[in-house]
């Protein structure tokens, strides 16, 4: 069947206008990269776009693989990933379970309890107060139990559970089956898209937070990676990183500092995306069909 000139012409459109989205989202990370490899005086006296680095130049990275702030950073982040995904999972999965199950006593109030709470909170002040009243604060425990559990993660995956067959479950309990035995034996392994997409969705979370750290940790020991590049970025404390660098050298390395600092703190959560793309699309379909 020949295309008409209307549809060659529409998709030729399609075709610009997405080159062109593509472009301005590519570009300010393509920017940042370009800028931490650069020589730092030629790019201190650059001015417009960066389509390639300006000379080669590792000093950047060299000062921020050797600051001990970053790598403590890094571990800090670690543990709290690592720690923070592995009690959202098993949270978000119980919750979603038992709230997916018809026979739940009030399970709809329940389920509105928890849905009012995306549009309802009591405010940074009790949160403030609640969290330093458990005793949780100057700890990795201030960054990782208090969001433990995303609403909007919780109906994702409840919605994923809602379409398993019931005789599944059925059949399982005939074979005597407890709850815990059907979720992590069988619900769970049937939902690995929507679980991946917790991963990535939690993992990011976790990655990127640094206003908790900012509120509950004084220690700078326990400083996340995020409070760290929040530091050299907002309130553009490099000193700490230039040591034995000579004066004059100081404000032009300082400028490729803080990309190199940005690209190392990102670049971890870019490599992982690529290998969870797959279950993220599949994963995010989950309800937006109705039988």
């Amino acid at each position: 069947m020949k295309e008409s000139a209307g549809r060659r012409a529409f998709r030729l459109l399609n075709a610009i206008v997405l080159s062109l989205l593509s472009l301005v989202t590519v570009y300010p990370i393509l920017y940042v990269v370009l800028a931490s490899f650069s020589n730092p005086a030629e790019f201190l006296a650059h001015r417009g776009l960066l389509i390639t680095s300006l000379g080669f130049s590792l000093d950047a990275y060299r000062l921020v693989l050797s600051n001990t702030m970053i790598l403590h950073g890094y571990v800090n982040t670690i543990i709290v990933v690592v720690s923070g995904v592995a009690l959202n999972l098993l949270m978000t999965s119980l919750g979603a379970y038992f709230l997916s199950r018809k026979g739940m006593l009030w399970r709809d109030p329940i389920m509105f309890l928890f849905v009012f709470t995306m549009f309802f909170s009591g405010g940074l002040v009790p949160y403030y107060l609640t969290v330093r009243g458990l005793g949780l604060d100057n700890s990795y425990w201030a960054l990782i139990i208090p969001t433990a559990v995303n609403t909007f993660n919780l109906i994702l995956m409840r919605t994923s559970f809602l379409g398993i067959p019931d005789e599944i479950e059925e059949s399982a309990k005939l074979d005597g089956a407890s709850h815990l035995t059907i979720l992590f034996r069988i619900f769970l392994p049937l939902s690995m898209p929507v679980v991946a997409v917790m991963i990535l969705y939690y993992g990011v979370g976790h990655w990127n937070a640094w206003f908790n750290a900012m509120l509950f940790i004084r220690d700078r020991d326990l400083y996340p990676l995020q409070l760290v590049l929040r530091e050299i970025l907002v309130q553009n404390d490099t000193n700490a990183m230039l040591v034995g660098t000579d004066s004059f050298d100081k404000g032009l390395v300082a400028e490729t500092l803080k990309y190199a600092v940005i690209v190392v703190a990102t670049l971890p959560v870019l490599a992982l995306y690529p290998f969870l793309q797959k279950y993220f699309v599949k994963g995010m379909m989950i309800g937006a069909l109705k039988g």
